[in-house]
């Protein structure tokens, strides 16, 4: 029994040892780089990758689940097969790079499509492509209001490789979202997350009358990390579909050198819009936009919806009209009487469908109007107005 006895201990102690030594290091976590030019060419300084064969896995380690392994699989086919689109994009002024941004491939006769505040003012842009190529790009069309601009590229057919765009009305919040592009100059990054939201509003780049911006709608919310330099890249579902072009971020951080730093909240162009804007600017290079003239709000609180004396706390409140615009004159009103909230004064009519399309905000009707509408179009309104529900056409215009 003894002998058994010292024998159980010795086996113990050797396995214990052996489990010590198969237990595997753990990765150095490491700052990320600052967004300026230097810091990204430090970057790429770092040290050369291990190779693999140099790595050993150990043998007792438990293996992944066939689903994860399977998910691994997918994302890495995806990068592999998505990646060689996406494209770098700086603008240069004599010779050294000014800022920089991210777009992608959208046919093969070189159009690729970025944001338009990544090529604003540019008087020299490159655009490098994954395989190594750099050629010069010339910017044939511009949109402020969905911030997306279209470069050109004079290479042969066979280099590009051209991304699919997918149907951004399909996807669902809480489905994979992936983004490829080049935050702070690290070319070819890829980050995951999800859809968090759809149907966004964001503040147009086109100032109106009086000083303030218009409106982009049917924009899509993300949480894949988005920083600068991913601007003008894109944001795909599993498929390897084009679902946004990656236009902002929204934080209450910055880096030591002022750049703002990635919370989670990333907001992407829809690919419904792309999809009706882009070969626009491919032929006429800029695109008009359908034009209500209005000025609502996305939010009212219960205290707002009680002073406004709504009949009902969804739908479109109109604040004001545009005096001339084409919500005057097809009779609508904005609030005239004073409320005890500023800017916010009681009458107005309330919009709660389009189209027989039912509108619970504003952000409901303005991207209805941006994904079908084009000016000229007539759209029926319903409103409710002195607690009576009618309907009113207006025939739109374009934004000036």
């Amino acid at each position: 029994m003894k002998r058994i006895g010292w024998l159980a201990i010795l086996s113990i102690m050797f396995l214990a040892v052996l489990a010590c030594s198969l237990t595997p290091a753990l990765p150095r976590l490491t700052s990320a780089p600052t967004a300026t030019p230097q810091a990204a060419a430090r970057a790429t300084e770092s040290r050369p990758p291990v190779q693999p064969s140099a790595i050993t896995t150990p043998t007792l380690v438990a293996e992944l689940p066939a689903a994860m392994t399977d998910r691994d699989a997918l994302l890495a086919n995806l990068y592999e097969r998505v990646a060689p689109g996406v494209v770098f994009i700086a603008t240069t002024t004599n010779g050294e790079i000014e800022s920089l941004g991210s777009g992608f491939v959208y046919d093969r006769k070189g159009h690729i499509i970025t944001n338009y505040h990544v090529v604003e003012g540019a008087s020299s842009l490159e655009v490098f492509f994954a395989s190594g190529l750099k050629v010069r790009a010339q910017v044939i069309g511009e949109d402020l209001d969905s911030d997306l601009a279209v470069v050109k590229v004079d290479v042969p057919p066979e280099v590009l490789v051209p991304l699919p765009l997918g149907d951004s009305d399909q996807i669902r919040v809480g489905q994979t979202a992936v983004a490829i592009g080049n935050p702070f100059g690290l070319t070819g990054t890829m980050t995951l997350g999800i859809v968090s939201a759809k149907g966004r509003t964001l503040e147009s780049l086109r100032q109106a009358e009086g000083g303030t911006f218009f409106s982009a709608g049917d924009v899509i919310q993300t949480d894949a990390s988005i920083n600068p330099g991913n601007s003008g890249g894109p944001l795909l579902n599993l498929a390897g579909e084009v679902i946004g072009v990656n236009r902002a971020i929204r934080t209450t951080g910055t880096t030591i050198t002022g750049e703002p730093v990635n919370s989670g909240i990333g907001f992407a162009v829809s690919s419904n819009i792309v999809r009706r804007v882009v070969p626009v600017l491919i032929e006429k290079g800029s695109y008009d936009y359908p034009y209500l003239g209005i000025s609502s709000r996305e939010m009212l609180t219960l205290e707002q919806i009680e002073a406004l004396r709504l009949p009902r706390q969804t739908g479109a409140y109109i604040v004001s009209v545009t005096p001339g615009g084409p919500a005057e004159r097809a009779g609508l009103r904005g609030g005239s009487k004073p409320t005890r909230f500023t800017g916010l004064p009681a009458g107005g009519d309330l919009i709660i469908a389009i189209d027989e399309q039912p509108v619970q905000t504003f952000s409901d009707l303005l991207s209805y109007l941006m994904k079908n509408k084009s000016p000229g179009d007539t759209v029926i309104l319903t409103i409710i107005r002195d607690n009576q529900e009618k309907e009113v056409s207006v025939t739109l215009g374009k934004r000036p």
